[in-house]
């Protein structure tokens, strides 16, 4: 039984990401359950230094979501979050220590399940041409890279154009562009030019905060490109509104 953590972004400004990553995980061969009592993974509190309050919200989750064999998150931030803080910061409780390293021992960003445990074969068609944002978080700390696009690589006739320093930072990060906007702005700017360099209709990423802050920008800059989440376009549900743009009512 797989566990769906929605993360918070995806709960309150994007469901549809929820949706495509439950039926991408029951069309690998798994059972999904969405535990109703989940809320958030404590990444901004623990980039805060609110380290209090991210034990507590670390050790809610883990009673929530020890049950399942898998735990599966369409976020790299919020994936990193369980996999490699919460050890660290519930190492010395002795009643959580040992429960939160099995749980980061089970617990997957979406593609990186899909293709290292599930080994999904899609049966998408999309004639599109996209670029792929590789966020910090799934990069620098989970090391996923090549998962993506190797999923990418199952849709028939989709084009992947890789854009100038795909790995380099969006400008978001969490509460980053909350504490030094223009430092922010100025990285998010670079990022939205590298884009449109690029040539692609559609930008792909796994992060939905990298992927509103770059649609942000991209839409202020009257820019054409639209922004998706990878499970979206896996799933089969690329022609909604992209995100950032308005749906109908």
């Amino acid at each position: 039984m797989v566990g769906l953590f929605a993360t918070c972004l995806v709960d309150l400004v994007r469901p549809e990401i929820g949706f495509s990553t439950a039926a991408l995980i029951q069309q690998a061969g798994f059972q999904v359950d969405v535990p109703h009592r989940q809320t958030c993974c404590g990444q901004p509190h623990y980039n805060s230094g609110a380290l209090a309050d991210s034990v507590r919200i670390a050790k809610r989750f883990v009673r929530i979501f020890e049950q399942y064999d898998y735990i599966v998150v369409p976020s790299g931030s919020c994936a990193a979050m369980v996999r490699i803080h919460y050890p660290e910061i519930l190492a010395e409780n002795p009643n959580f220590s040992q429960r939160a390293k099995d749980i980061a021992r089970r617990c997957y960003e979406l593609t990186e399940f899909l293709t290292d445990i599930a080994d999904i074969q899609l049966r998408t068609q999309y004639e599109l041409h996209c670029t792929y944002h590789d966020s910090c978080s799934g990069f620098r700390e989970l090391g996923i890279r090549s998962q993506p696009r190797q999923l990418l690589e199952q849709i028939s006739e989709l084009r992947v154009t890789e854009c100038n320093e795909s790995t380099a930072c969006c400008g978001f990060g969490g509460t980053f562009c909350v504490k030094y906007p223009q430092i922010s702005t100025q990285i998010a700017t670079e990022k939205a030019q590298n884009v449109e360099d690029s040539g692609a209709d559609i930008l792909l990423g796994g992060d939905l905060g990298c992927l509103m802050n770059i649609a942000g920008t991209l839409k202020r800059r009257g820019s054409n490109v639209r922004v998706l989440h990878i499970a979206e376009v896996l799933a089969g549900q690329a022609d909604q509104p992209a995100i950032g743009q308005p749906r109908s009512q």
